[in-house]
């Protein structure tokens, strides 16, 4: 087979896809986060949630409604290349390969942490190294592989959360924190601020970030209607699965008092529940969400490398559109992220954290806006209540939404991400030449063919 007439494999179904999304949400960060999310917010840590699914809920309808019409595993990247300019998109691209390609890279460090509080003496460049190799390794291999182990690990972590739930309600029954399973107090009492619980939710809806990255995914469903519906279904269970452990975890520990470490909470909270033994199982569990993790980041953003390589020109973007002939896996793009995620090795938490949540913000807010521009101005589908409603109400909710988001984001993400993307301004000002060409979409064959039917010229 040729790299020309290469192709993604189609052998993902849903729940593959859904499991992904999951993975890629990590469910047992609620624990991690709940120290700093509690104290933000006074003490409604479910509420926190509960607002940030209500925010993502609007951006996640835009996505599955786009990923219909554009069936390529480009995502934001995509839309508003084929919507609005392929130049616009190609920037929306780069900010979003911010978010993307870095936590891959989170994961490592998060992983050499690990490892260094358990082996002191080992130098943490070997784990970096040994654990970048892995996670590689099976993205290289198979996606169906990768998929069927990333569920494996989701479903463990799923458990343990579960079990941390009886537990939870067990001690609750016997007068432990609010001594009441339910009880108002989890989302609201005394002293509760809404500004306070806005900037929780700000904290929050990053655990969210999964949902968007399985559209990456939509050159390897099996189907049209795959992705769409795997979408609102990984949103939904994540936010669902983050509300109840949240709600939990507030009703058994409505203050930090007996807390030593406050900005990592999970060790704490599975020890005072469950005991010794419990702490071990549930760091184990919140390891392997990270592994599920790392498999379903590595593998969505070498996707949409995968993508941008494909539309590009000249022996770069060959390179990283380079599909193998035996794994049908984007090879050269999987390697690349292992190559980044290496950057572990220097690099700390809290300076990559910082830097992420600029592109992901970016790519909610014009995956938003190209749902107005491509049923609104393009296909003009605003002839009835219901399409108002679907092609202006819902996605400027969900723009207005993200803007709140946007004005809660700290000065450092402000200021690396216009940083990362004045670069992605002088590369797309060396692709196109001065900006006297534009940059080249593409899709699958049959995806384009169906497209230009459907969508009519670009505005």
């Amino acid at each position: 087979m040729s790299q020309n007439s290469s192709t993604l494999k189609r052998s993902l179904g849903l729940w593959a896809i859904v499991g992904l999304g999951l993975g890629y949400m990590t469910p047992t960060t609620v624990f991690d986060t709940f120290g700093i999310v509690s104290g933000e917010t006074n003490g409604v840590v479910p509420l926190a949630y509960l607002v940030a699914l209500v925010a993502m809920v609007f951006t996640a309808i835009s996505y599955g409604r786009m990923t219909r019409f554009f069936p390529s595993a480009g995502s934001a990247y995509t839309y508003t290349s084929e919507t609005m300019h392929p130049n616009v998109g190609f920037l929306v691209g780069w900010a979003s390969l911010l978010d993307y390609l870095l936590l891959p890279l989170v994961n490592a460090v998060i992983v050499r942490i690990y490892m260094e509080s358990f082996f002191p003496d080992v130098p943490s460049w070997i784990w970096v190294v040994a654990y970048v190799v892995i996670i590689t390794a099976m993205n290289l291999w198979s996606m169906n592989s990768t998929s069927k182990i990333n569920g494996i690990l989701v479903v463990f972590e799923i458990v343990l959360i579960g079990a941390f739930v009886v537990l939870a309600w067990n001690a609750l029954a016997h007068g432990t924190g609010t001594g009441a399973v339910f009880s108002s107090a989890p989302l609201f009492h005394g002293g509760v601020d809404a500004s306070a619980v806005i900037s929780g939710a700000t904290v929050v809806c990053f655990s969210f970030i999964g949902f968007d990255a399985i559209t990456m995914y939509t050159e390897e469903a099996k189907d049209a209607t795959t992705v769409p519906k795997a979408i609102v279904l990984a949103l939904l269970i994540g936010g669902t699965i983050f509300f109840i452990a949240a709600w939990f975890g507030q009703s058994v520990f409505p203050t930090l008092d007996g807390f030593d470490n406050t900005d990592d909470t999970l060790p704490e909270m599975a020890l005072k529940v469950g005991g010794e033994l419990f702490k071990v199982l549930f760091t184990s569990a919140a390891f392997a969400a990270t592994v599920a993790s790392s498999l379903a980041s590595h593998a969505s953003v070498s996707r949409m490398i995968y993508v941008m390589g494909r539309n590009g020109r000249g022996p770069v973007s060959r390179f990283f559109s380079f599909v193998h002939p035996r794994f049908r896996t984007p090879s050269f793009a999987v390697l690349f992220v292992g190559a980044v995620s290496l950057l572990a090795i220097p690099f700390t938490l809290e300076f990559i954290s910082s830097m992420i949540n600029f592109g992901a913000l970016i790519a909610f807010t014009f995956v938003n806006l190209t749902v107005v521009v491509f049923f609104v101005l393009r296909k003009k589908e605003i002839r009835t209540p219901k399409e108002v409603l679907v092609n202006i109400v819902l996605p400027v909710v969900g723009m207005v939404l993200t803007g709140v988001l946007w004005a809660n984001l700290q000065m450092d993400a402000l200021v690396y991400g216009a940083i990362w993307l004045g670069i992605g301004a002088v590369c797309l000002l060396v692709i196109t030449r001065g900006f006297r060409r534009t940059v080249n979409v593409s899709m699958n064959e049959e995806d384009a063919v169906e497209l230009e039917h459907l969508a009519g010229p670009r505005v």
